[in-house]
């Protein structure tokens, strides 16, 4: 049972689509975390670059949008 889950994943992103969003997602995570700690907000006002939660959230989702745009 746990191989044919396992098979059936690997299946899944072997799609080429899937091997650009993937890395999208992630690098945007990481700009967007990035964005929070060098730029960030500091009074506590912002809701999205006060939380890092909510800026790797916001990041990845620009992330897969650019790569889910090519």
């Amino acid at each position: 049972m746990k191989n044919l889950i396992v098979e059936k994943f690997k299946t899944f992103l072997s799609g080429i689509k899937y091997k650009r969003i993937i890395p999208g997602i992630l690098i945007g995570g990481l700009a967007g975390f990035l964005y929070f700690h060098f730029i960030g907000c500091n009074s506590g006002s912002c809701p999205i670059t006060s939380n890092p939660y909510s800026s790797i959230l916001v990041g990845g989702l620009m992330g897969y949008l650019i790569a889910d745009m090519f």
